[in-house]
């Protein structure tokens, strides 16, 4: 049962969704319209402290990845 990540068509509002069995029919929570489109999700893997295969230092955050969204990107 994997959650997506979708953007409505009509009011653009991105949203996820859990999704039971593949025949369900998804509907954006805001405005209930059935045109969505599925995004693609980013994975963030946690990065450790020290250098980077290119040298440069590495920050080693706690949780690692970044803020992104469906609608903005926070690794640019």
């Amino acid at each position: 049962m994997p959650i997506y990540e979708y953007v409505c068509d009509d009011c653009k509002k991105p949203f996820e969704k859990l999704v039971m069995k593949s025949s369900e029919k998804i509907t954006c929570p805001k405005c209930g319209s059935r045109h969505n489109t599925l995004q693609f999700s980013i994975v963030a893997s946690p990065v450790k402290s020290g250098t980077m295969s290119d040298g440069s230092a590495s920050s080693g955050s706690a949780g690692g990845g970044c803020a992104c969204t469906p609608s903005t990107c926070g690794c640019h």
